[in-house]
């Protein structure tokens, strides 16, 4: 079984759009869970108007019937409140008057200008309206499925931002997750020290009054995965590839590591690897660190999965960059566009949902299983037996 998943829909448009596919049935899931999710997605400083206009509703529409999935396709949909503000600009029917709001100017390190040569755009808002993060909400909202069917196997997931612009968090936390996230969930930026929290917010505050956005880093934990998921037997069933590929897939996400990562070309071997230790079963060992960060060869460890992503400053700045106006080669200042300073607090909540949907596909493929009955036997089994 494959958990597979498409998202249609333009940050204006009427709406945003996804199905998902490979669930079982007997998923227990309601509207109150995911809301909770979605509105998470909000969270942080440096955020734009939109998300104040924005409800992020989701409809179920297929696949769930009184409240459990039923293994065929789930389909949602999260109207765009504001719409309304562009039913003209976004209409799908023929124009026949002066298209408003076109974009002819494009932003350095956005889509708009690549995409619009590719797709062979003169109105660059073609490709801004889809490149666009708006995109991630049906993303989550999907992702709410992966969670709740994560959590009924034992398995949670968390994230907190590492750092913003120049100011970096050196906390560690080694406790209990849902802990973790009643704490960051509390906090402007989503940080775990709370000092640490407040230089981020004045970092941000810096930024806003120049016109200029900040990028910065996150970690998503898992907590409680069986040992095993994944594979090293070919190239495309290594799970850190998979997981590579999911949050590469975010927007402005430049770098990704697993674990120690980028830490761990300056160490010698003797400090890298994860030494073992005897347990009370001889079935299992345990680890002395965690360097790996939950993966080895492809696989699951048993011990937490620890990814870390960078993120990119945004690329629209309310002091805009230099650019050029494609239809004359007029040198000009970027496209201003509505905008966040900066969203790394959303991309942590957004990573959750991506770690989220690469774990669920991870486990229906080593598990199997119609129904979740079916598989919680399984994946129970399979823990005892080790």
């Amino acid at each position: 079984m494959r958990l597979r998943y498409l998202t249609a829909g333009e940050s204006h448009g009427k709406a945003l759009v996804g199905i998902l596919e490979g669930l079982p049935s007997g998923l227990e899931i309601n509207s109150e869970y995911i809301q909770m999710q979605m509105k998470r997605r909000k969270l942080g400083y440096g955020r734009g108007l939109r998300q104040k206009m924005e409800d992020d509703f989701v409809q179920i529409l297929s696949g769930v019937r009184h409240g459990q999935t039923l293994a065929s396709p789930v389909s949602l949909l999260v109207e765009n409140q504001d719409w309304k503000n562009w039913s003209d600009i976004m209409q799908a029917e023929e124009c026949s008057t002066e298209i408003k709001r076109k974009v002819e100017i494009p932003r350095p390190g956005h889509a708009d200008y690549v995409g619009a040569v590719k797709y062979k755009f003169d109105d660059m808002r073609n490709v801004l309206e889809r490149a666009s993060a708006r995109e991630t909400t049906i993303r989550v909202a999907l992702a709410c499925f992966a969670k709740k069917l994560l959590e009924d196997l034992g398995i949670k997931i968390a994230s907190r931002v590492k750092q913003i612009g120049e100011v970096f968090d050196p906390t560690n936390f080694d406790g209990n997750l849902q802990k973790m996230l009643e704490i960051v969930d509390a906090r402007a930026c989503r940080c775990l020290d709370s000092t640490s929290d407040q230089k981020m917010c004045a970092v941000i505050d810096e930024a806003k009054a120049k016109g200029d956005t900040l990028g910065g880093s996150f970690e998503v934990i898992a907590d409680g995965l069986p040992i095993g998921l994944g594979s090293y037997v070919q190239w495309d069933r290594r799970l850190e590839a998979e997981i590579g590929k999911a949050f590469l897939s975010l927007n402005a996400i430049k770098a990704v590591e697993i674990g120690s990562g980028f830490e761990l070309a300056k160490q010698f071997g003797s400090k890298a690897h994860d030494e073992y230790l005897p347990s009370s079963t001889a079935k299992t060992l345990n680890y002395k660190t965690n360097h790996s960060g939950g993966i080895d060869g492809g696989m699951t460890t048993s011990q937490p999965l620890v990814v870390r992503a960078s993120m990119k400053p945004l690329s629209t700045l309310m002091n805009p960059l230099d650019s050029v106006k494609i239809s004359t080669n007029e040198a000009t200042k970027a496209h201003i566009e509505r905008s966040d300073v900066t969203a790394v607090p959303a991309a942590a909540v957004i990573g959750e949902s991506l770690l989220a949907l690469v774990l669920a596909n991870a486990i229906l493929e080593k598990f199997g299983g119609d129904s979740m009955n079916e598989l919680k036997q399984r994946v129970f089994a399979w823990r005892s037996g080790q």
